[in-house]
């Protein structure tokens, strides 16, 4: 698969990393073109940087992984705006929190929704911000796989989101449309705040057994 990289952090060359060895090629851009260039390297041999205006053409997914207050300015240089990622699989990578206190940014919905606002047509889906980049590729047993909870409204595109993320080692759930983006990144921030307070949030959260959850919903 052709994946364009919109970001060129720390984030954006792990998961392209990752991406590029399980043999995706990959295309990276961002507002400078100097980083876009410097990832891409970092990356290696299957990636190439792009300005901004030519990433839709160059890829078949689409992958946001820029700073909450530069987000639709990056979807603007990428031409989401104008219609150019309609049709497209777009997955948000965004953190839309106040790293220092957890607090959600956004006083309204969500940044995935933000996404599609400015990218015009575009089938996006939350995902992959709850996990550091050097999570990835995840190489250990799949029963201790890690789970990516992601959402969105298009059943192909969280099929596509489902499949690179199988490319990561990693498992995914499907938590709702997209309107259940906000919840999933204010857990962003809840697990900010576990970490704050000293504590792994894994430990967190209970341990759950869905089959056995699902057999006590059913009697």
């Amino acid at each position: 698969m052709k994946i364009g990289l919109l970001g060129t952090g720390n984030l954006a060359v792990a998961l392209g990393s990752a991406w590029a060895g399980a043999g995706h090629s990959i295309a990276v851009t961002g507002r400078s073109p100097d980083r876009a260039k410097a990832a891409a390297e970092q990356i290696g041999a299957a990636a190439t940087p792009v300005d901004p205006g030519r990433l839709a053409g160059q890829a078949d997914a689409i992958v946001v992984a820029i700073a909450w207050d530069g987000l639709a300015e990056a979807l603007e240089l990428v031409g989401g705006a104008e219609g150019k990622l309609s049709g497209k699989t777009v997955i948000d990578c965004t953190n839309a929190v106040d790293y220092a206190t957890g607090r959600l940014l956004p006083e309204t919905g969500s940044a995935a929704e933000l996404v599609a606002d400015v990218a015009v047509g575009a089938h996006v889906v939350k995902a992959l911000h709850l996990f550091a980049g050097a999570s990835w590729p995840f190489t250990g047993e799949q029963e201790a796989a890690p789970v990516v909870a992601i959402c969105g409204d298009d059943t192909d595109a969280l099929d596509r989101t489902a499949a690179l993320i199988g490319d990561l080692g990693a498992r995914t759930a499907v938590s709702g449309g997209l309107t259940a983006a906000r919840q999933a990144e204010e857990a962003a921030g809840f697990v900010m705040r576990v970490v704050a307070a000293g504590a792994n949030p894994r430990f967190a959260v209970p341990d759950v057994d869905p089959v056995l959850l699902r057999a006590g919903t059913s009697d």
